[in-house]
């Protein structure tokens, strides 16, 4: 008897072949059959009729380094088909570290990803101070899916350089030689890639470029190396310089190296790409880059999103109303966000605040984002029910006040406080230049396209992209309108046995016998994402949105079935990968 059968669903096995319909039978975590009609019983079964069943998602790119420790279920990716997801990322991390580099850490976490510092500090048990002795602990809890994890070069040029690394001094030979011995330890232990940031928009607490932003050749050539020597496939990731719109054409140069350190070394490179206002078709150079140096025998994938990439403002996380006197009084006398949201809907309060000037700090170090809606009010789209994520100009917050002969800012007061001060407001100020997603296909459908960016477990309370797997589906399979979609079949591809081919994880990422039983059963019809929303759920009562779905039948993970009907079962069949596979 199999573990489970999932009997007459259309297989859409992660190759980008043509979905057949067919059965698929689980034992012991692993795939027994892949299409035909399985004739043994399941001890559990699955009517798949009408739906399709691909593999589990492969997310390349999430910051759970601390959620891992306080919410095993790994929301928001949890409800979004993911499977197996990858932490690490663009140099941030919490190994290793001494007690000493513990605050270093978490601030920097909080300035450059927008995690709460009062939610690691609690959420963080800080049992380990080598990267092994992380891997342990990660390795320790079970999870609604499978962890893979890679070294930051943050915590590790901080553990080797001390002060010296926060300043960004050059490395002199013996400190690479002593952070290439940690970074080939970390890669023996199972780490699946190291990250490094070279974003001038990254900063820490204090202000300063992350340590590792202006690192020479010779250290970034050195880790490759000690990384190469392993004889393992580990990656070489990095958010390069320019990607934040600063000096785009930096990325030029960036690649240049990129391409010699994979040629030198073998190693596979990923690294950012982004669509920006002041470049707009800098992404089709770099892509086609990528391509080009295949010949000379580097590997380069560039992470790509799926759609517009900026932030959301709303009541609950921030509005350009928050450094107004008005606003911080009536703030500070209510208890609870429904009482807030009355209090501001008195004509009195709402005149008051729409008068006043922007003198008051929230003591929030990202207030300034909700003045974008001051300023440039043509890149602030409000949410409607339609959740669309590819609006008009004549949407934006400037054209709908100049139809309804209002100033955008009060527009934007009224609108906050409807869907009982639920409303969001879009703001994509990356792969938007166009106004369109026409852009963001081409990228998509480009050969050296890599699926990522959904930067699961991080900006908390600036963006909910962890959902971008399901927008994969709802919105280029089956929902788009302002021009072409994806094929089914591509689609999934894309962020199954592509993202999992990069990464080395061989067992996984497409339906076939013998690899692991990840899977989703989606009723693509009823696929559809819900409007973001604040929670307070995070250690201390920290705020964060999530942005829920609806259409997955069933999510399994080794095996077990982790969601049923969009709803957590509470099975953490999810553990750590140690390395490729």
């Amino acid at each position: 008897m199999a573990d489970l059968v999932i009997r007459n669903g259309l297989i859409v096995d992660g190759t980008g072949s043509p979905g057949v319909v067919g059965d698929i039978s689980i034992t012991d975590g692993v795939l027994t059959q892949v299409g035909g009609t399985v004739a043994d019983t399941g001890a559990e079964e699955i009517d798949a009729t009408g739906r399709i069943v691909t593999p589990g998602f492969v997310d390349v790119h999430s910051h759970y380094d601390g959620q891992v420790f306080f919410d095993n279920a790994l929301t928001p990716s949890n409800g979004h088909g993911v499977t197996t997801v990858v932490l690490g990322l663009c140099g941030v991390g919490f190994a290793p570290a001494r007690p000493t580099d513990h605050e270093m850490l978490i601030t920097t976490m909080e300035s450059v990803e927008d995690i709460p510092g009062d939610v690691l500090r609690v959420g963080l048990p800080w049992t380990w101070e080598s990267f092994p002795e992380f891997l342990n602990a990660v390795e320790a809890n079970g999870y609604a899916m499978n962890v893979a994890a890679q070294i930051g070069h943050i915590p590790v040029r901080s553990y080797v350089m001390g002060e010296r690394a926060i300043a960004n001094e050059p490395a002199p030979p013996e400190d690479i030689a002593a952070m290439s011995a940690i970074v080939r330890e970390a890669v023996d232990a199972g780490a699946v890639g190291f990250s490094t940031s070279r974003v001038l928009a990254h900063r820490t607490a204090a202000g300063d470029p992350v340590p590792g932003t202006f690192a020479a050749e010779d250290e970034l050539f050195g880790i490759a190396g000690a990384m190469a020597d392993t004889g393992r496939r580990v990656v070489f990731q990095l958010a390069q310089a320019g990607i934040d719109g600063f000096e785009p054409e930096s990325s030029v140069a960036e690649v240049e190296w990129m391409q010699r350190l994979s040629a030198e070394t073998g190693l596979p490179v990923s690294f950012l790409i982004l669509q920006t206002d002041g470049a707009p078709d800098l992404w089709r150079q770099l892509m086609n880059s990528c391509v080009e140096a295949e010949a000379m025998g580097a590997h380069l994938r560039p992470q790509v999103a799926n759609r517009p990439f900026g932030m959301l403002l709303g009541l609950p996380v921030r509005h350009p109303f928050m450094k107004r006197k008005t606003f911080r009084r009536v703030y500070d006398e209510t208890s609870s966000f429904e009482e807030l949201r009355v209090r501001l809907a008195d004509p009195e309060i709402r005149s008051a605040i729409l008068s006043e000037e922007d003198t008051e700090f929230s003591g929030d170090s990202y207030e300034g984002m909700g003045l974008i809606a001051t300023y440039k009010p043509d890149m602030v789209y409000p949410l409607g029910d339609d959740l669309d994520y590819e609006p008009l100009e004549s949407d934006s917050l400037a054209a709908r006040a100049a139809a309804s002969g209002v100033a955008p800012l009060e527009l934007f007061y009224d609108l906050m406080l409807e869907r009982d001060g639920g409303t969001m407001f879009l703001v994509p100020m990356f792969n938007y230049a166009n106004t369109n997603q026409d852009d963001i296909l081409e990228m998509l459908n480009h050969p050296a396209a890599l699926i990522g960016l959904g930067d699961g477990g991080a900006h908390l309370s600036t963006i909910c992209d962890a959902s971008m797997p399901t927008y994969q589906l709802s919105h280029w399979v089956k929902g788009r309108e302002r021009g072409p979609r994806l094929q089914l079949e591509a689609a999934i591809k894309m962020q199954t046995h592509d993202t999992a081919e990069f990464y080395g994880f061989a067992d996984r990422g497409t339906l076939e016998v013998g690899k692991r039983a990840d899977l989703n059963v989606i009723d693509l019809e009823r696929l559809a994402l819900t409007m973001p929303r604040a929670v307070n759920d995070l250690p201390g009562g920290a705020t964060r949105l999530l942005q829920d779905a609806v259409g997955y039948d069933a999510t399994i993970v080794n095996g077990v079935i982790t969601r049923r009907n969009d709803t957590d079962t509470g099975a953490r069949p999810g553990h750590l990968i140690r390395g490729s596979r």
